[in-house]
């Protein structure tokens, strides 16, 4: 497994996956990444593309084959994957589908503060998320089926996205019904330290765990 690549950003990735078709303009990358919904598979910055693409070229994952010039047009630089370029594709990828790496997803980082809220609040909370996952769910899932002529294997991202939605707004159900139930473990003396304002001494001891005092 390689841990550092001389061009780390995922554009990057993006942009080899992009020109190992045909060689192209960034201009025109941009375009058919934006078209493919690439933007939502990962996180990109356009203003970064022509910076992507040259440092592509220095390393060698790139090479310039031609220079156009339409009409009063700024002159565009076309490109096109490399040998090189071709086998960091592949072995990026590959990386990425084999490697499981610690994700911080912003649903997590909430979880991790829902004791700041109520156990009606929290229950609040999921039930908005239900309403808007499944929302999403059904959209994505109307979407798929209007791409029935596109084959499989360029659709499988949003295969797994819907999957992954889908065992969310399963678990997130289950956690919903657990708190308006009231059998969610130490449920009583969560409501209660809210109520009162008095930290329960299991808390307590929570919080001086990791203290340097």
């Amino acid at each position: 497994m390689v841990t550092g690549r001389k061009v780390s950003n995922l554009l990057a990735l993006a942009v080899l996956g992009t020109v190992v078709q045909r060689p192209m303009h960034p201009y025109e990358m941009a375009s058919l990444l934006r078209e493919r919904g690439k933007d939502e598979d990962m996180p990109i910055k356009w203003g970064s593309l022509y910076t992507v693409v040259r440092n592509l070229t220095k390393h060698g994952f790139l090479e310039v084959v031609d220079s156009r010039r339409e009409g009063a047009r700024p002159e565009r630089t076309i490109y096109r994957i490399t040998e090189a370029g071709l086998a960091e594709l592949r072995d990026w990828t590959r990386e990425l589908v084999a490697t499981p790496r610690p994700e911080h997803p912003h649903f997590k980082a909430g979880l991790s503060m829902l004791a700041a809220l109520t156990p009606d609040e929290a229950a609040d909370a999921l039930r908005a998320r239900i309403a808007a996952l499944e929302q999403a769910i059904a959209a994505q899932r109307a979407a798929l089926a209007g791409h029935a002529d596109i084959p499989e294997l360029f659709l499988v991202e949003d295969d797994y996205e819907l999957t992954v939605r889908a065992a969310e707004l399963a678990w997130v159900r289950e956690l919903l019904e657990r708190l308006t139930n009231e059998t969610f473990p130490g449920q009583a003396a969560w409501r209660k330290w809210h109520a009162t304002g008095e930290v329960p001494p299991e808390y307590a001891a929570l919080a001086d765990r990791g203290s340097t005092e």
